[in-house]
């Protein structure tokens, strides 16, 4: 539970850092799908340092994946907002109202719960179906985004989004599904190769919702991708469960995490910074 945490922290920063860092990227061309727009935003040192903290979320995440249920994992990741909305109001200058607070409480309220309810991840390993569907999943990943890269504004960047989610979404369910890391076995598995074209797909979808659509569309559609649908896959697939008796506190856990790091998807947008005439930023546009 403490490295989920501690990868909710590492990615709730890392969200307001590579939101910087993708819009001083020079405009991409609109596309869901953008690797040049990916490799422009890398040359920007707020991005970069992002990347280096997305990075270190991954190991850590990696770590609560092997010991937790997915649905512990995936609430905790969603309370990366409720880190966003603090780094925001220190970092960026915003303000939190006591209405934003009440949602912070209630995340971490939520994850309280699922941490008291949450019991061992289940011992079920998927069989090759569900492999080979991971695999699936995560190469149709950049069609959505193409397809999301059409539509205007608000719309464009939750689909973009949601579609980013659904990438992290299949590294979460296909981490689970590599039982052991012998190359023999690492290589053949097409779970392995699910983690690299989720996530790399992800970022790039994520990389063009942040520069050009609303963060605060972004992230709430990322939150509901990435929870959701491999929470049901780690019940329903992996047998994952919770503790005698404590099946309800965990729904509640998990409804009030995901809700209240809803409530706080507005924080990913960062404050606009001062724009005077001649400023870099007005000539970029």
């Amino acid at each position: 539970m403490l490295a989920a945490l501690g990868a909710a922290v590492c990615f709730g920063v890392a969200s307001v850092l590579q939101a910087a860092g993708a819009r001083a990227a020079e405009p991409g061309t609109g596309s869901g799908v953008d690797a040049r727009l990916l490799a422009r935003a890398l040359g920007q040192w707020k991005y970069l340092a992002g990347l280096g903290l997305d990075t270190g979320g991954f190991v850590l995440e990696l770590i609560a994946l092997r010991s937790l249920p997915i649905y512990t994992v995936g609430a905790a990741l969603a309370a990366s907002l409720a880190v966003t909305a603090v780094a925001a109001s220190r970092v960026l200058g915003t303000r939190l109202a006591g209405r934003e607070w009440t949602a912070v409480a209630t995340v971490c309220g939520g994850l309280a719960l699922l941490g008291l309810a949450s019991g061992t991840e289940g011992d079920g390993t998927g069989g090759a179906a569900l492999r080979w569907g991971t695999l699936a999943a995560a190469a149709a990943i950049p069609a959505v985004g193409a397809a999301a890269g059409r539509l205007p504004g608000k719309s464009r960047a939750a689909a973009l989004g949601l579609g980013a989610g659904f990438g992290f979404g299949v590294v979460e369910v296909a981490v689970r599904l590599i039982g052991t890391l012998r190359p023999a076995a690492l290589f053949t598995n097409p779970a392995t190769y699910a983690v690299v074209l989720g996530g790399a797909a992800a970022f790039l979808l994520l990389t063009s919702a942040l520069q050009r659509g609303s963060v605060t569309a972004a992230t709430a559609g990322m939150v509901i991708g990435e929870t959701v649908g491999p929470a049901l896959v780690g019940v329903l697939a992996l047998g994952d469960r919770t503790r005698d008796g404590w099946a309800p506190a965990a729904v509640a856990g998990f409804v009030l995490a995901v809700l209240g790091a809803l409530a706080l998807a507005r924080f990913g947008e960062p404050a606009p910074a001062p724009v005077t005439p001649g400023s870099p930023v007005t000539s970029a546009r």
